[in-house]
């Protein structure tokens, strides 16, 4: 038995699934979880001393790549100075300035601790400004586990077929519509039947929690004609792209800009944090100025800020990064594509920059539908496979690829080869 093995019998006995998330766990690959012992640069290493190309990368937040200098350092030092002072902090308005710098949509941004924290904080805003309660989110998308949006949701319900919650009362989601993504006939039938309760429409500007999805020409944008022609807001979930595609995150890749904005990962270099920005108008009915309560103690850790801001700083000062990295995805996923239909198999590759994802059926990928058409079986035979070869892919069809700037043209090449071998 190997140590991931033991430790995974260990921890069934005192944590739900062996896993503190679902993510982690590699029961729909029919496989337990190698328990990662340390991180460098593209590489994990588990328990048992096996090496990974992690495709992973913390599920997004390693755009430097695993253990990067700059960031370590800084964090190290910040430990010595204290964890956490339940206080404000200097470290506080200097990432805030990084942010609304950097994203021009965000003129007030407010630190949280997670991505679902930001999400359920934003939807709040929303309703709080325009009085109204309904939200609309989309079929297969993500948006954290708070009550209200476990309606549909994807990546963690997809692969488990649970697409909705126990626990959750029938009365938190009945103001949650649902839409089918790029498909702005299904969002224009809830403004028309009841346009006037819509408080907000949410959404991942790229649906990475179904793998991931592209948005149609045009669907973004559209989706902000409807919610100006219905007073409703706009909010985009940049957990996944926020500082990923690019320095404005997904609305500056394709020219859409939101009322809010929710993000995570990246802005932590690692470390738990989310935020949520957007307009002053909007964010100053925020407590302690406004109407619209929301508050946590560790909010805006001094550590976790220190992280995010020698990141952030790194890709402020060097946009070129964005550059090598989604022309890196551009040829990496391109190169996927070319083994597949060499083997005359019936794949799809979808990707956005960096972010990637291999389905394992022949129709093309444009939804929650047409992603639940892969192959399932097929996908952990081919993770099982992989994790052998020394690739560590996500457990999970619906989850996405990460490429870090720590990622080099040889080490992609030798996964290519592995790939190739298995596909031939």
């Amino acid at each position: 038995m190997t140590r991931s093995e033991s430790l995974f019998q260990k921890a069934v006995k005192v944590i739900p699934g062996g896993v503190n998330s679902p993510v982690r766990a590699f029961g729909s690959i029919g496989s337990t979880p190698k328990f990662i012992k340390s991180a460098q640069g593209a590489y994990l290493y588990d328990e048992d001393g096996n090496r990974y190309l992690d495709f992973v990368g913390s599920w997004g937040p390693m755009i430097l790549g695993h253990s990067h200098k700059t960031v370590v350092e800084s964090v190290t030092e910040a430990c010595q100075r204290g964890l956490s002072f339940g206080a404000a902090t200097a470290l506080e308005v200097e990432m805030a300035e990084l942010v609304c710098g950097m994203i021009p949509s965000v003129e007030m941004v407010r630190m949280v601790n997670s991505g679902t924290e930001a999400v359920m904080s934003a939807i709040r805003l929303a309703r709080g400004f325009t009085r109204r309660d309904k939200i609309i989110k989309f079929n297969g998308c993500y948006h954290g586990h708070s009550d209200g949006l476990l309606v549909q949701a994807g990546s963690g319900a997809m692969t488990s077929g649970v697409p909705d919650s126990l626990g959750v009362p029938a009365e938190y989601t009945k103001d949650t519509l649902s839409a089918d993504y790029n498909n702005l006939d299904s969002v224009r039938v809830h403004f028309q039947r009841c346009g006037e309760e819509i408080a907000a429409v949410i959404v991942e500007p790229v649906a990475a929690n179904m793998g991931v999805i592209p948005p149609e020409p045009g669907f973004l944008e559209g989706l902000r004609k409807l919610c100006d022609q219905y007073g409703a807001l706009l909010i985009f979930d940049e957990v996944i792209t926020g500082f990923r595609l690019g320095l404005e995150g997904a609305q500056g890749y394709y020219g859409v800009t939101p009322d809010l904005t929710v993000f995570g990962k990246i802005i932590g270099g690692g470390m738990p944090v989310g935020a949520y920005g957007g307009k002053r108008q909007i964010m100053e009915l925020v407590s302690p100025v406004g109407g619209v309560y929301q508050a946590g103690t560790l909010s805006g850790n001094p550590i976790a800020m220190t992280a995010g801001i020698a990141q952030l700083t790194l890709l402020k000062e060097h946009p070129e990064y964005y550059q090598q990295l989604n022309a890196m995805g551009e040829w990496f996923y391109g190169e996927i594509q070319t083994i597949v239909k060499e083997a005359d198999l019936p794949y799809q590759v979808t990707h956005v920059g960096s972010l990637g994802c291999l389905y394992f059926t022949g129709q093309k990928i444009v939804d929650d539908k047409s992603a639940k058409t892969s192959d399932r079986k097929a996908f952990a035979h081919f993770c099982n496979e992989m994790l052998k070869q020394g690739l560590y892919l996500a457990p999970s069809q619906f989850e996405a690829m990460f490429l870090s700037l720590a990622h080099t043209r040889e080490m992609l090449e030798q996964a290519l080869k592995c790939m190739e071998q298995y596909f031939q």
